[in-house]
């Protein structure tokens, strides 16, 4: 079942000599459940694409469904109830309000959505990120692989249609990385959670069922991961 499609998605910066195009015509899919890594070096457009997945900035042609629903084509405020219900961000650095504590930061999106606290599913993923002796740690109470996981949570609380998570272990030492790498790969395998990972680390890219490689705005190459 398809869970994401992208149309032949175009951004564009500037105009006339100045004009760059950060995407060109990139056009793929992702089914339900499925793993999918976006790999490129620096420049290619793969933060760029993560925004307009995310509804965090807009294409300046071509469309973008999620769930069967074309994203970009509802309002600001509807797109920002659906952000929150149907995407998943995880940043390289972790966005955790500093007042707050694991499990406030955990469901913060979706209280601010209106939304009665769901405690019995907060408390399976507090368990799931091995964080239920930290749950009334404040983020500066935290190390930096713990405030990732909170912000793994507070991505996978609503039970989004997909998860997007930008070089997530960017900031982090390796052992660490590796330990964030195989949380995402669980929450994928176990729950069926959808997870798109933009990378420029080619290793951690092959642990995905497929690899999308992006040079200067176009897809290069989408091929599955031989052996898995």
């Amino acid at each position: 079942m398809e869970i994401l499609r992208c149309e032949n998605i175009t951004k564009e910066y500037g105009s006339g000599d100045t004009l760059v195009k950060a995407l060109d015509n990139v056009s793929f899919s992702v089914e339900k459940g499925e793993f999918v890594s976006v790999i490129g070096p620096s420049g290619s457009g793969k933060s760029t694409l993560l925004h307009i997945l995310g509804g965090v900035d807009k294409p300046t042609s071509g469309k973008v469904f999620i769930d069967g629903t074309d994203m970009h084509s509802l309002k600001e405020d509807q797109l920002a109830v659906f952000r929150r219900r149907q995407v998943g961000l995880v940043y390289q650095f972790y966005n955790l309000m500093p007042v707050l504590n694991v499990d406030e930061n955990i469901a913060l999106p979706h209280l601010l959505d209106g939304r009665e606290l769901d405690r019995e599913r907060l408390d399976r993923i507090v368990e799931h990120l091995g964080l239920t002796d930290r749950r009334g740690n404040l983020p500066s109470q935290l190390s930096g692989g713990q405030q990732q996981r909170v912000s793994i949570g507070r991505a996978l609380y609503s039970h989004p249609a997909i998860l997007l998570a930008d070089e997530p272990t960017g900031n982090l030492d390796r052992k660490t990385g590796a330990e964030i790498v195989d949380l995402l790969k669980r929450s994928n395998r176990e729950q069926k959670q959808t997870l798109i990972l933009i990378t420029h680390d080619e290793s951690l890219a092959m642990q995905a069922d497929r690899v999308i490689y992006l040079e200067d705005g176009r897809i290069v190459r989408n091929e599955e991961v031989s052996g898995r």
